[in-house]
């Protein structure tokens, strides 16, 4: 064997330099006939063996190994012999070769037998179908590593993309997803293909019948697609969308995104998304953007209103004022509770009406045993029960957050009244949170605290003067008034004023 140089040296000293074959074997010390095949082919001639190599130990089983190879491809694929299964078997029979090299003959007569997958490429009408499925990926959110869900439709014809993400790939979220993705589409596509996800499917019955959910039939029913399922591990019959969640993945969300929370993820995902309507896809004739603008027109319109992506539950009062969800609690106002309430939980959060009426709303929480207090709703109890304050959780919890003025107008009516009584005007002033927005109340309690009014009706009135600010005045147009009290007088003119006081 000779190497690349020594082929390309030979090369160039016959066809450039004009040296003959046999000049060539002198200078360079090689046979006659490695510098002919240098000079016909600067590739070189891979090198084969003339006959297979012998294999004492394992030939006489190959014709074995094989017919087991070949009838366990008629066999599920799960019960189909390993290559150990196949060495011990052959061991029994009497091979006494290595293992390793019985597996690798399998693994290459295995390879042999497999075909390529060979698919068919498929083309889709504007409009007629879109792709849905779930992916997983990690951020940062609020400072932590956090595993998302990603509601990835995808429609057929144009390849629009829409990502969402969740915590969860529970029916709310599956429900808030499409809706999200009818609105960022302009509309909805006639049929909607998806893998045998549980949110939509109850049951996989023979073939593609399938017994579906109730209510994703009610959610159909809502805005009236078809829904088209996949035979049980065929992916590549939605083979478009599972590409766009691995591109998805890799294009968004590379580098890690840090973001404070769902609404900063989300409204990140969706900036994505619109962007990506500028690329065109390998084998499209235009950009996503161009081939959307012809197909929106035929996607089926949204219906007036959007179909309520909430799951309902009625929950029993506690005696603390909470009902209970996935074993975390959630408060409900003190002068609104009654025993039997309806909780509507949605993806990010609660809501707990009282018959028909929303008397709560809570951020949903994911995590388990957690207390999630609105302190508002114990405001009134608290003014009942003053002497609880020092020691209310929902105070407690409130003031790990709030503003340090809030500390200091408590610690100067504590310094004007008794405890209790400080206490409850302070109550009083938490209470203005009810009618007036947070940042209001903090800016007014810090302009009373400033201006010597620490109390109730000093918040107010610098309430009432953010609310109503008195117009600043203007001077009078009398131009002959401009000089009047200019200089002022001096002091000592009122001294004349002055009267000797008779003891």
């Amino acid at each position: 064997m000779i190497t690349v140089i020594d082929r390309e040296r030979i090369r160039r000293a016959y066809y450039i330099e004009g040296k003959s074959k046999r000049a060539i074997e002198r200078e360079m010390h090689h046979s006659y006939q490695t510098i002919c095949k240098a000079i016909e082919s600067a590739q070189g001639q891979p090198y084969t063996l003339s006959e297979p190599r012998n294999a004492p130990k394992l030939g006489p089983y190959k014709a074995k190994i094989d017919k087991i190879i070949t009838e366990d491809r008629a066999k599920p694929r799960k019960q189909r012999h390993t290559a150990h299964n196949i060495y011990e078997l052959m061991h029994a029979d009497g091979y006494r070769g290595s293992e390793s090299t019985l597996r690798r003959y399998i693994g290459q007569q295995r390879q042999k037998l497999k075909r390529p997958a060979i698919f068919i490429p498929l083309q889709f009408a504007p409009g007629e179908a879109g792709q849905v499925d779930w992916g997983e990926a990690t951020v940062i959110i609020n400072g932590e590593e956090t595993k998302v869900q990603l509601l990835v439709m995808r429609l057929c014809y144009s390849r629009r993309t829409f990502v969402m993400a969740f915590p969860t790939q529970r029916q709310e979220a599956f429900f808030s997803g499409h809706i999200a993705a009818f609105r960022h589409f302009g509309g909805v596509p006639q049929t909607l293909i998806y893998d045998n996800l549980s949110t939509a499917v109850q049951q996989v019955l023979e073939g593609r019948n399938r017994q579906e959910q109730s209510r994703f039939i009610r959610f159909r029913s809502h805005y009236l697609f078809n829904s088209r399922f996949c035979t049980p591990g065929a992916g590549h019959e939605k083979g478009g969308v599972e590409h766009g969640v691995k591109y998805s993945r890799q294009n968004y969300l590379v580098p890690i995104p840090q973001v404070q929370d769902y609404d900063e993820l989300n409204s990140y995902l969706l900036e994505k998304c619109l962007a990506d309507d500028q690329r065109q896809v390998h084998r499209q004739p235009d950009t996503i953007g161009m081939m959307w603008q012809i197909e929106q027109p035929h996607l089926r319109p949204c219906p007036d209103h959007d179909f309520a992506p909430y799951i309902s539950r009625e929950v029993t009062l506690t005696r603390y004022g909470q009902v209970i969800f996935e074993t975390n609690r959630y408060s409900v106002p003190a002068d609104k509770a009654q025993r039997h309430l309806t909780l509507r939980a949605y993806p990010f959060h609660i809501e707990i009406l009282s018959d028909t009426e929303l008397i709560a709303q809570h951020p949903r929480c994911y995590q388990r045993q957690q207390d999630i207090l609105n302190p508002l709703h114990y405001l009134p109890l608290l003014k009942q029960r003053p002497g609880a304050f020092d020691h209310a959780q929902p105070i407690q919890q409130w003031r790990q957050s709030w503003p340090p003025l809030y500390d200091e107008l408590l610690r100067q009516l504590q310094s004007q009244h008794s405890h209790i009584v400080a206490v409850k005007e302070f109550l009083d002033i938490l209470h203005l949170h009810m009618d007036y927005e947070a940042e209001m109340v903090r800016t007014a309690i810090a302009q009373a605290i400033g201006e010597g009014m620490p109390h109730l009706n000093g918040v107010r009135f610098c309430l009432n003067r953010l609310l109503d600010p008195t117009p600043t005045a203007q001077p009078l147009p009398h131009a002959h008034l401009q000089h009047m009290g200019q200089p002022p007088p001096p002091a000592q003119q009122y001294n004349q004023l002055l009267q000797a006081v008779v003891p």
